[in-house]
């Protein structure tokens, strides 16, 4: 059973989200401000994270910073009122994986919580020791080296930590070398979900995946203008 915890300060709201995903087959905890969400993060092993940003102690920002700085793997799902898309786009680069705007139908929930939990195999890596000569699970671009066992990866020699939504990103380029991928495309290959064709959900994880792997001089992903982006060689 999936360990879900809620950070939620509105009773309503947490009352109506336990049942339905309790119903749902989920284990769920609940933690009313953004200081006890963290401390319940840091205590226990939760598959995902469901996070309001409007919290008393810490809010939801700060309170997705502070679990990315002990861990970089539990899927991070942002639910909250605030919609714009600066709200989103800070909400995604403070380390969150998914956002769903207040009011939504429960069903998009649901179907955003499974697409999190498939991406991320419920949270769990198997600790396998990095194989030297069994190339099949070893992606190498250029100074890129990505373990598919370990999702350990490294640029130039030097360890790049991803969330679950980059790293997903990320083999979805190396799976496509060389290629130009539309916006379309990654949004379906990638988050499993119909989102709508005006968010820039997908221009705001290319750029955050920039900012671990590229420099100026040395980059991988590059954008073609009016089509989309493309992993190519320096």
């Amino acid at each position: 059973m999936e360990k879900i915890i809620l950070i939620e300060d509105e009773t309503s709201v947490v009352s109506f989200i336990k049942k339905g995903l309790q119903e749902k087959g989920y284990e769920i905890s609940v933690a009313f401000d953004g200081r006890t969400g963290v401390q319940l993060v840091e205590a226990n092993d939760f598959d995902l994270v469901i996070l309001d940003i409007m919290l008393p102690e810490m809010n939801g920002l700060d309170v997705c910073k502070e679990i990315r700085k002990t861990n970089k793997q539990v899927p991070i799902l942002f639910l909250t009122a605030l919609g714009t898309s600066e709200n989103i786009v800070l909400g995604l680069e403070s380390g969150g994986d998914d956002y769903l705007v207040k009011p939504f139908k429960f069903i998009e929930l649901v179907a955003r919580i499974k697409s999190l939990l498939r991406r991320s195999g419920n949270n769990t890596i198997p600790e396998i020791p990095e194989p030297e000569a069994d190339e099949e699970h070893i992606y190498r671009f250029s100074d890129l080296v990505v373990n598919d066992y370990t999702k350990k990866v490294t640029r130039g020699g030097e360890e790049v930590n991803l969330t679950s939504t980059e790293y997903k990103l990320l083999v979805y380029f190396l799976n496509n070398p060389e290629k130009v991928i539309s916006r379309v495309e990654i949004l379906d290959a990638v988050w499993g979900v119909n989102y709508e064709l005006g968010t820039n959900v997908v221009d705001v994880y290319v750029n955050y995946l920039r900012k671990k792997l590229d420099n100026p001089d040395n980059k991988l992903i590059h954008t073609v203008i009016g089509m989309g982006y493309v992993l190519k060689r320096p």
